[in-house]
C-alpha cells in the first residue's frame, strides 16, 4: 500500500513543472491520467537533442507512472471526455496561459461545478492573479525575472542561469506540497479547493535569506561566483588537480580546518579568528587559502578534512556523481523497462520510506498509449472510441 494509492490525478500540463509535480505524486501511488493533444502530445516530446532510440530523454526524465490519453480539447466530444475523467479525479494539475482553460472550458468554476471535491492546481509563470498575470512564463525567463540571475555567476562577468531548470523543478515540488497539503484538508472539510500555483513566487520563496538580508541592511545581493555572503571560506578552490569545495559554516569548523592543516598562524591572527572578520577579510583570506590548497593534492586536501570532520569535498561531473557508488547506495538512478529502450535509466525518487516506498509502475507513456484502455473504463463502447478516432476527437 502506497500513500496516495487510490487517488486520481488527472494531468494536464506539459514541459517540465507540471508533469514533474505529477510524476513525484504518481511515484507515491496516485494513478496519473496524462492527457495529451493528438498528434502533438507534450511538447516536451519534441525537446531535442538528446534523445534515447528516438525518444526525447527531457520527456522521458518526468513521465513515469503515468498512463496517456490523447484529447482533442476543443471538441465538443473531447470535452465530454475531460468531464468525464474531472469528475472521477481527486485532483487536476494545469499550466495553461490564464484565461485559457475557461476558455476551453475547462476553468476550476467549472470543473467544480461536476466535481466539489476536486483539488484544482494551476501552475504559471506569473500566478493568475496581478498585473503580470497573463504573460507567459519558462525557467530561463524567471530564473532572469525572478532574481536568481542576478546573483548566480561571477562578479566581474554577466549573468549566468542555474545549470538544471531550477524554476520549473522547484515549482513543480511547490504544488505538490500544495496538492498534499489540500488532499489532507479535504479529510477534514470534505471540500476541494483551487491552488494557484506560479513560478515567479517559488523564486521568492527561494530567496529567502538574501530577500530578509536585503530587507534588514538595503545592500542588493550580487553575483559571488561560488562564495557565500555570510560565511568565509565557504566556496571553491582549486587544488593542485581539481576543483574542490570547502564549506567552513562556523568558528569551531574554522578551528578544526586550520589545525588539520596545521594553519597556526591563521588560526590565531586577528583577522580571521571570528566568521564576522572572516567576512570583513574575505579577500585576503580567500587569496591565502588559494595559494597555499593549489599547492596540494586533493586527495589530501579530504584526508585531512574528512578526518578532522570538516566538509569538504570534489565538483563532480554529472556523469562522476550518477556513478558514484553514495548514489548507487541510495538507488537514486533507477532503471525502467520501456519498449523502446532497452536500459532506460532515470533519475529515482528522493525520498526513503521504511513502509511505503515509492514505486515505479509504468514507464513514460508513448504518446496516447492508454487511449482505449482509459476510455474503456469511463464506459465508452470499442465502436464509439472507433468513431473518436475517426473523427479525430482522440
Amino acid at each position: 500500500m502506497q500513500p496516495l494509492e487510490g487517488i486520481k490525478i488527472l494531468d494536464m500540463s506539459r514541459t517540465l513543472a507540471g508533469p514533474y509535480c505529477t510524476m513525484l505524486l504518481g511515484d507515491q501511488g496516485a494513478e496519473i491520467i496524462k492527457v495529451e493533444q493528438p498528434g502533438l502530445g507534450d511538447e516536451s516530446r519534441r525537446f531535442t537533442p538528446p534523445t534515447w532510440n528516438g525518444v526525447s530523454t527531457y520527456f522521458l526524465s518526468s513521465n513515469r507512472n503515468k498512463r496517456s490519453i490523447t484529447v482533442n480539447l476543443k471538441s465538443k466530444k473531447g470535452k465530454e471526455i475531460i468531464y468525464k475523467l474531472a469528475k472521477e479525479a481527486d485532483v487536476l494539475v494545469e499550466n495553461f496561459r490564464t484565461g485559457a482553460m475557461d476558455k476551453l472550458g475547462f476553468g476550476y468554476e467549472k470543473m467544480k461545478e461536476i466535481n466539489p471535491k476536486l483539488i484544482y492546481c494551476s501552475i504559471s509563470g506569473f500566478g493568475r492573479t496581478g498585473p503580470e498575470k497573463d504573460r507567459a512564463g519558462y525557467d530561463l525567463l524567471l530564473q532572469g525575472y525572478g532574481g536568481l540571475m542576478s546573483i548566480t555567476g561571477e562578479p566581474d562577468r554577466g549573468p549566468a542561469k542555474a545549470g538544471m531548470s531550477i524554476v520549473d523543478l522547484s515549482t513543480g515540488l511547490f504544488a505538490v506540497y500544495g496538492i498534499l497539503s489540500a488532499l489532507f484538508a479535504r479529510q477534514k472539510t470534505g471540500k476541494g479547493q483551487y491552488i494557484d500555483v506560479s513560478l515567479l513566487d517559488g523564486q521568492i520563496s527561494l530567496l529567502n535569506f538574501l530577500a530578509t538580508g536585503y530587507m534588514a541592511t538595503g545592500k542588493v545581493p550580487s553575483r559571488m561566483g561560488s562564495a557565500h555572503p555570510s560565511l568565509v571560506p565557504y566556496q571553491a578552490f582549486r587544488a593542485k588537480d581539481i576543483d574542490i569545495i570547502l564549506a567552513v559554516a562556523n568558528d569551531g569548523l574554522w578551528k578544526k580546518c586550520c589545525e588539520a592543516f596545521g594553519w597556526k598562524d591563521l588560526l590565531t591572527d586577528p583577522r580571521f579568528q571570528k566568521n564576522d572578520d572572516r567576512v570583513a577579510h574575505r579577500e585576503e583570506l580567500v587569496s591565502i587559502l588559494s595559494d597555499r590548497l593549489i599547492k596540494m593534492e586533493s586527495k589530501e586536501i579530504f584526508e585531512k578534512m574528512d578526518k578532522a570532520g570538516v566538509p569538504c569535498g570534489p565538483i563532480h561531473t554529472v556523469d562522476q556523481i550518477i556513478n558514484h557508488p553514495q548514489v548507487k547506495a541510495r538507488e537514486m538512478m533507477i532503471e525502467i523497462e520501456h519498449p523502446k529502450i532497452k536500459d532506460l535509466k532515470v533519475p529515482g525518487f528522493p525520498v526513503k520510506f521504511s513502509e511505503t516506498p515509492a514505486k515505479v509502475r509504468y514507464y513514460p507513456p508513448l504518446l496516447g498509449e492508454h487511449t482505449v484502455e482509459i476510455l474503456t473504463e469511463l464506459g465508452y463502447s470499442q465502436k464509439a472510441i472507433q468513431k473518436f478516432k475517426d473523427e479525430g476527437v482522440v
